[in-house]
């Protein structure tokens, strides 16, 4: 228990973080000593390549992206080792294909850590983008990637969920990908207050006219869709949800998006792909667990582009990442 609380200090404050590895690597094993060849630098700093489709003229976004993040964020260690084509790529290409095939309209990013499906919406169209992340260290790594190159979307640090006020957002300690929303426990270390709100109530603040939504917040999808259905009703936009087994999401999902005459495609396999009577987190791959949402059947056009950016985005998984780590 003592153990557990001394981790969550060091994970919560950064510079706590850094500190401690620094001493950790000069002690003896033995002792809690720590390999120097395994610890992730304070800061990682990378090229992105970001894909194109071919024979795009729009001239829409940069090619690459000169990214500086923190160097223990899940995230940026994948990109920078591997490059985005290996990025939860089929989710990615699917989103990038409703990009071009939905009607004008913000696009909301929810639970965008530090923002790659914002920062891909902003390169790629020219839709007002809007990440949600109520987690302080990935909010600020958020405002970092939308500085580079300019793209320019916005970061909201709020959390989106069922209710108005505050919510626990607990902090898992060895991916910083599942952080979520927790319930009736106890504040503490591994746990930060943050500001909540529903996605009705956001929209009529800020007065958006959202097209495209993705969804990934560790196990509360149901719960930001619960806060949304006037969105839903009012606006109609596609939707990518991420949907884990186990976790009851499926059922109150299903419960909720019935009554909106919504179509439901897991994201698995090969394209076009198989409107399902179920949401079932198993029923598509377990790393990427994305269903697609869509409040009509699809166009062929739509499956055309979707495999036009899947074989983009091959290209970006063999584009060289070097890390200059610092």
């Amino acid at each position: 228990m003592v153990h557990d609380q001394l981790r969550a200090l060091v994970r919560r404050y950064p510079i706590v973080r850094f500190a401690t590895r620094r001493i950790r690597v000069r002690l003896p094993r033995r002792l809690g000593g720590l390999d120097p060849s395994r610890v992730p630098p304070r800061h990682r700093h990378f090229s992105l390549r970001l894909p194109r489709v071919a024979g795009d003229r729009r001239g829409i976004g940069p090619d690459r992206v000169e990214l500086r993040l923190p160097g223990d964020l899940t995230v940026p260690r994948r990109l920078a080792a591997r490059g985005l084509g290996h990025h939860e790529p089929d989710s990615i290409a699917c989103f990038l294909a409703t990009l071009d095939h939905t009607p004008p309209g913000a696009v909301l990013d929810v639970g965008s850590g530090v923002g790659v499906y914002a920062m891909l919406a902003a390169a790629r169209s020219h839709r007002p983008v809007f990440a949600f992340e109520p987690a302080p260290e990935l909010a600020s790594a958020a405002r970092s990637v939308s500085s580079s190159a300019r793209l320019g979307f916005t970061v909201v640090d709020l959390a989106l969920t069922n209710h108005t006020g505050t919510a626990l957002l607990h902090r898992a300690l060895h991916n910083d990908m599942c952080n979520r929303l927790v319930r009736n426990v106890r504040p503490g270390l591994h746990h930060v207050t943050v500001r909540a709100t529903t996605l009705a109530r956001w929209n009529e603040t800020a007065g958006t006219r959202p097209s495209v939504v993705k969804v990934d917040t560790a196990g509360s999808e149901s719960d930001v869709v619960a806060g949304g259905l006037e969105v839903l009703r009012r606006h109609r936009p596609w939707v990518l949800v991420k949907v884990r087994p186990d976790r009851g999401v499926e059922e109150r999902l299903m419960a909720l998006m019935e009554p909106l005459d919504y179509r439901w495609f897991p994201i698995s396999g090969d394209p076009p792909y198989e409107a399902r009577t179920e949401i079932s987190g198993r029923a598509s791959p377990a790393w990427e667990r994305m269903w697609l949402l869509t409040p009509e059947d699809p166009p062929a056009e739509f499956w055309r582009s979707l495999e036009e950016w899947r074989a983009a985005l091959r290209v970006c998984r063999v584009a060289a990442n070097a890390p200059e780590d610092t």
